[in-house]
This record gives structure tokens, sequence and C-alpha cells, in this order.
């Protein structure tokens, strides 16, 4: 798989809100610098996402020296928030982890995010990626963890993956929904000159000069419905995906990945299957 390359790199800097492209980033042991070490919890301390608040699409955060942010979405001014400073944690659930996170300084960052969706939603910090969230031991290693991601470190999709769900959309009952761009499933790293589905069987890749173990499958959500770019729902990709790629109960498309060292990635980089 020589020819295979590293087409694209995206972080969330807040989890649910529009990725950003990157030329390069540095991979950590819970995932690329900068990702998804932002979220928003409800009144209860439950993360909030797209599932439920697709409106999160239209809002962007840029990253900021140090690890600040800073907040932007149509019909609302620009918001600096800076990375809170060590102090009280507040119990925070993320589907079925629990566990402590610092909450942005003030108020202003809150009643943003509150103003942005109508309801009250308080932005958190997960100040110590390194021990607060082991990754499922089901998958892990002992000692792995991620930040904020859904499950696992890293998602990486492909490219020819990409097209071959396009072309079983464009034959299906929602054509008119296709083709789909890349960003409905919300990837860290996007691979190009692989076959279609060629993802399904590895277990182990190299990308640039970081290896990478292949965890599981990423079974997809209602989230992969959601224009990205207008928050508006449709129903591709889950009926395609429904219909042909339907893995232990799942509608899978992508890989979750955890990183076996600490590394830069560039886009260009050159992409190897080890096994």
């Amino acid at each position: 798989m020589e020819y295979a390359r590293l087409q694209s790199i995206h972080v969330h800097p807040v989890k649910a809100f529009r990725s950003l492209s990157l030329q390069e980033v540095v991979v950590e042991p819970w995932g690329p610098a900068g990702d998804r070490r932002w979220m928003l919890i409800d009144d209860g301390g439950k993360v909030v996402t797209q599932r439920k608040q697709p409106r999160l699409a239209l809002a962007a955060a840029e990253l900021l020296p140090g690890g600040g942010l800073r907040l932007s979405a149509p019909g609302t001014a620009p918001l600096t928030v800076p990375v809170p400073r060590a102090g009280g944690t507040v119990p925070v659930q993320i589907f079925r982890d629990k566990i402590e996170a610092l909450p942005a300084e003030g108020e202003a960052a809150h009643a943003w995010c509150s103003a942005l969706l109508g309801a009250d939603v308080r932005l958190v910090h997960l100040d110590d990626p390194a021990t607060r969230r082991p990754v499922n031991p089901r998958y892990a290693q002992p000692g792995e963890t991620v930040s904020f991601a859904d499950g696992f470190p890293l998602l990486l999709t492909t490219t020819a993956s990409l097209d071959a769900l396009n072309s079983l959309i464009a034959r299906g009952e929602h054509a008119d929904e296709g083709p789909l761009p890349m960003n409905r499933f919300r990837p860290n790293l996007v691979v190009s000159g692989t076959e279609p589905w060629a993802e399904d069987r590895w277990s182990r890749v190299a990308v640039g000069e970081v290896v990478l173990r292949v965890a599981k499958p990423c079974g997809r959500c209602v989230v992969t419905t959601t224009d990205q770019g207008t928050a508006d729902r449709g129903t591709e990709p889950l009926y395609s995906l429904g219909r042909h790629r339907r893995i232990d109960g799942k509608l899978v498309f992508g890989q979750n990945l955890i990183p076996l060292g600490r590394g830069t990635v560039r886009v260009g980089d050159p992409v190897r299957i080890i096994e």
C-alpha cells in the first residue's frame, strides 16, 4: 500500500462543533493535539452533541496558543475562551463514562453556548487527558486514555470507501441526498489511494512517523445524517449503510485507532499497512 497517502487532517476543538482542517498535527497518546479537549454538558452534567442538537454543526472553534478557543457562529459575536486555571473540577458524563473536567472560567462561555442552542449548557475542558478517561478495556491496553472523543483517540476514513458509499446512495431510494462529503463522518485522518473498504482488513497502520492500532470499526449514528453546513437532517447515509454495511449489528464506516506512540503527521504522508 505504498501509494496510500494522508489526504487531510481534521480536529474538533469542541466536541460536536464544526471540524477544523490542518496541514499537520501532533498525535498524542489520547488523540490529535487540540482534538475534543472541550465539550458541552447539560444541567445534569451529561455531554451535549449533535445527536440531539444538530445546530452545533454551525458553531466553530479556532484553537489559540496554549489551548484556548475563539468561538464563532452565524449571528453571534465571536468569543475568546482561555484554558481554565487549575481549580475545582465538576463531574461530567460522556456516554457511559463518568469523569471530572474543569468548567470554563466565568459565565461568558456558558452564556454564549446556551444562547446558541436555546438551552442551558456549560462548556468544560479536559485538563488531564493522560489520566481522566480510560479507553474501553475491551479494546485497550492498560493505561490507554482518550479525550472527549466518542470512545477512541482517532477516527480514520478513506476516500475510496466514501466513493463506494456514494455510489450505493446514488442507486438507492434517497439518491437526491448524495453525494455526501466526508465531513458527515467527522474523521481525524482521511486516507486516499486505497481500495474501497480496505480499512476493514487493517489491524496496524503507520501514518508518517506514527504507528496506530486499529481498535474496531466505527458504528455510525444520526449525526452522519446532519448536513454540517446547514444543520439540516436527512436519511442518508444510515439508510444505505443499513442495507450494505451492517457489521455485528452496527452501521459501519471508518475505523477507530489507538496510537502506539507520539509523533507528527502531515498531509501527504505515506500510509503503510503493517498488518
